[in-house]
């Protein structure tokens, strides 16, 4: 997201007391201290041949940034954080690792199926996936009297 654009257009399109909301789901569930989060990124740290230590968008580094670019654009900025546990299957979990993965490491349609048996060997001895999902809103008000 190009936030430092983003932001004061934003701002300029909403009425006074508006605001705008960023909202991320902390770390991917490869990044998680859980047995078959263990097993699930060593298989993707594997597979990709390299760690996987990235939280897109979720890093606090990250969160610092959009924070400083809202109060830049001239929102009042605030954060609230909802924590929650998830027992998921293993579909999903395919599902939700295809998803956060970028386009160009995913693998090639004719190979999925051959990626997800070998993910699923390598996590369903950990089963069940129970999942701590920490979702973290950012906002950013617009104050009631600009313009």
């Amino acid at each position: 997201m190009d936030h430092e654009t983003l932001f004061p257009a934003l701002h300029s399109m909403l009425r006074p007391g508006g605001g705008v909301a960023v909202i991320t789901n902390g770390a991917p569930m490869w990044l998680h201290d859980t047995p078959w989060s263990n097993a699930l990124r060593e298989y993707l740290s594997g597979w990709l041949g390299k760690p996987l230590v990235r939280t897109w968008g979720a890093e606090q580094e990250e969160q610092d940034r959009y924070r400083a670019s809202l109060a830049a654009a001239g929102f009042t900025t605030g954060e609230t954080d909802v924590d929650y546990e998830d027992e998921i299957d293993l579909e999903h979990l395919v599902g939700a690792v295809y998803s956060a993965m970028p386009e160009d490491l995913l693998p090639k349609p004719d190979e999925r199926a051959g990626f997800e048996e070998r993910l699923s060997v390598a996590v369903s001895p950990f089963a069940p996936f129970v999942e701590p999902v920490r979702v973290r809103v950012l906002s950013g008000r617009k104050d009631a009297t600009s313009v």
